[in-house]
């Protein structure tokens, strides 16, 4: 949930009640959050807005028989009067909730319901209008909160280990000189062509291609019928096409590959020298340590941040207790619940298959213990979610159009090729806009607590740093823990962290020769 979405806090100005316009308004009900206003309409104002809108009608409509602008209003009544009314009503009391609200300075925190209770033709509209408002926040003095700045820089085991795992990855080949037969992991250098009842199909043939067997780059069965070959030997070697095979002319069916091996190199022992540098398109070894070091610090950097903000977050939720909207409430628990049950998940998967489907409810199956926690967890993040909107409403805080601009080609650069769909799609979709002013507000927040506050910089470990980032970065309490173990959604373990810098800095410049080769062949995997 994006903190930032929140809508902002209600104020405490006076009811206003009375007559707004020709509309007689009453406050009905202020429970809690909740307040209802009656509002009444008269007849006469319906009558007046009605006509009001049948005269515009009449100097626009063409109907056959009549010239433009010169319907006779009786006709004009009787063709559009009703769709006038339902127009006229709608404004009405559009304009009545607008007047409610802005006359009496409300924050909402949910969409108004308006419930029409009674209305006859010639007599006065009764209508009651529903919602919540949002709580009156105490904002805590943000110069007193003492938070941790967790801190690490990448070591050298770490740097020693990535590097490791980069050679391991990149291994020389040599040719192999003595007569012996294919294993696994050589790489053979084949001319092939293949058949379907006898005829070539296309695609299905090339000439000096290496292959590394048991790199699955081939259809299930090709790789494996090339072990125990040697260079110079013919052989065909039969498979079957998957049945969702890309090629749907291809899928399914039996094909016969026959096969020239015309060399065969295999990989030598890791060596972590100057070559393996320049392999890898960097100046010598100390360019690609340098490298994998600041790959490995911005990988860091995206946990720290988060440990960072579930700090601040954890001591904002210290604070003084408040009211939540229960429509906000109910919308995070179903949100929650929904993450921790995979029954739930199910049915909105066949939601989204047919869109006739009607899951049950997001809680449905779960134990009382585990609604209880999801609860609890809702509760929190709404809260802190307001507390942090009031923060930045009462700071000027604000997403401002660069900063959204920023964030759309952050967006469009993750997806490589595929940019310019990605900038029309947020030019042509407001909502996936909005969608992300509410994590820039809520890092521009963070930002200013952090600026007030007393921060003491403490260091921290992999291990410690990592495991933290697996649970939520929000709140920090038992419920949290539990029902975000239960979620699919987890951080990246330390290892795969690694791995991952590793294997990013490895490809900072073009790899040049077997690292190229290995570099395609994983991608066309």
């Amino acid at each position: 949930m994006g903190f930032g979405s929140f809508p902002k806090q209600a104020s405490n100005a006076p009811k206003q009640e009375g007559m707004l316009g020709s509309m007689n308004v009453s406050e009905t009900k202020a429970e809690g959050l909740v307040r209802e206003y009656s509002i009444v309409i008269t007849a006469t104002e319906i009558e007046t807005q009605v006509s009001t809108k049948l005269l515009e009608l009449a100097k626009t409509i063409n109907m056959p028989g009549f010239r433009p602008g010169k319907v006779p209003m009786s006709v004009v009544k009787s063709r559009f009067g009703p769709q006038a009314q339902g127009d006229a009503i709608k404004v009405a009391l559009d304009e009545g909730a607008k007047q409610v609200i802005e006359g009496n300075n409300l924050r909402l925190a949910s969409q108004p319901s308006i419930d029409i209770k009674s209305y006859e033709d010639g007599k006065d509209l009764e209508a009651s209008l529903i919602f919540e408002v949002m709580p009156e926040i105490s904002i805590p003095d943000l110069g007193k909160l003492s938070i941790e700045r967790p801190t690490l820089e990448a070591g050298d085991n770490e740097v020693a280990e990535a590097l490791t795992n980069i050679a391991d990855d990149n291994k020389p080949s040599v040719e192999v000189k003595t007569k012996r037969a294919a294993k696994l992991g050589d790489i053979l250098v084949i001319d092939f062509i293949g058949r379907i009842d006898g005829e070539a199909f296309e695609g299905g043939a090339a000439e000096g291609h290496s292959l590394e067997l048991g790199s699955d780059s081939f259809i299930p069965g090709f790789e494996d019928g090339l072990i125990g070959t040697k260079i110079g030997e013919t052989l065909d070697v039969m498979v079957n096409f998957p049945e969702d095979y890309q090629a749907a002319h291809l899928a399914g069916k039996p094909a016969v590959f026959e096969v020239t091996v015309l060399g065969m190199r295999e990989q030598s022992e890791a060596k972590i020298d100057d070559e393996l540098g320049v392999r890898l398109g960097f100046e010598d070894l100390e360019g690609l340590k340098t490298a994998i070091r600041e790959q490995i610090n911005a990988q860091h950097a995206t946990a720290l941040r988060q440990a960072l903000k579930k700090n601040v977050l954890d001591c904002l939720a210290k604070g003084d207790k408040f009211d939540i909207p229960s429509s906000l409430f109910q919308q995070e628990y179903e949100s929650v619940a929904r993450a921790i049950n995979p029954a739930s998940q199910e049915q909105q998967e066949k939601k989204s298959e047919d869109p006739d489907h009607v899951p049950p409810a997001a809680d449905e199956g779960l134990d009382d213990e585990a609604k209880q926690e999801a609860r609890e967890v809702a509760e929190r993040r709404v809260r802190l979610g307001l507390l942090l909107t009031e923060i930045g409403r009462a700071n000027n805080i604000d997403v401002s159009e660069e900063d959204t601009r920023n964030a759309v080609m952050e967006e469009a650069r993750r997806y490589p090729g595929q940019e310019q769909m990605v900038l029309e799609y947020f030019q042509n979709n407001a909502e996936a806009m909005q969608q992300l002013a509410g994590p820039i507000f809520e890092d521009k927040t963070i930002d200013f607590i952090m600026e007030m506050a007393n921060v003491i910089e403490v260091a921290t470990d992999v291990e410690t740093l990592y495991a933290a980032s697996e649970e939520s970065a929000e709140p920090n309490n038992k419920s949290e823990k539990k029902v975000e173990k239960k979620s699919t959604k987890k951080a990246a373990a330390k290892k795969s962290t690694k791995k991952a810098a590793a294997n990013k800095a490895s490809k900072k410049a073009p790899a040049k020769k077997t690292a190229a080769k290995k570099a395609a062949r994983k991608s066309a995997r």
